[in-house]
């Protein structure tokens, strides 16, 4: 039998980090996708983009964002990686059309905009999300449900840390457990 391997996605600030710092404490394998996968490439050809933003984009912000895509090939060896029943992956990338469809299930972490805001207003300057034009970005896709795979369960990351985690689990094939 193979691995289930499951994706929690959301916008910043959903508590992706945070979810995928418990399921580890409870035992569980979890890729950290934006530390271990991500890079700053084109998501249309997955070619790496050295340097800095280039001159002239008018919203250096919204490049960034646009420009955090995870590493294919590093995602598929993790993928195949069977030591573990159940892997999860935590994080989000713009390229996820082109590997969303390799999990076995997919959860958007969602909180209303008042929970969103506060958990932000939290961030240190140097983390994504702190300080208030990355925060604009954030509450923008947040609003519109953008950079959001459409074939995800919705999961209520409003609730206390245990529940969102129970509930994830709950969801996943009984191999999980």
């Amino acid at each position: 039998m193979g691995i289930q391997n499951v994706l929690i996605e959301g916008v910043s600030g959903t508590g992706k980090t945070t979810i995928a710092e418990e399921l580890q404490r409870r035992g569980y394998h979890v890729v950290h996708g934006d530390r271990e996968l991500a890079y700053r490439g084109d998501p249309l050809t997955g070619l790496p983009l050295p340097g800095p933003i280039p001159a002239g984009v008018p919203d250096p912000i919204a490049w960034v964002h646009e420009h955090h895509i995870w590493d294919i090939d590093k995602l598929k060896a993790h993928l195949a990686d069977d030591h573990a029943p159940i892997t999860f992956f935590c994080g989000g990338a713009r390229n996820f059309p082109d590997f969303v469809d390799l999990f076995d299930t997919v959860f958007v972490l969602d909180v209303d905009r008042e929970t969103l805001e506060r958990r932000l207003a939290l961030r240190p300057a140097d983390e994504f999300g702190g300080n208030p034009a990355e925060r604009d970005l954030i509450m923008q896709l947040h609003a519109t449900k953008a950079d959001i795979p459409s074939n995800a369960i919705s999961i209520d990351a409003t609730a206390p840390l245990a529940l969102v985690v129970d509930t994830i689990l709950s969801q996943c094939r009984p191999s999980a457990t």
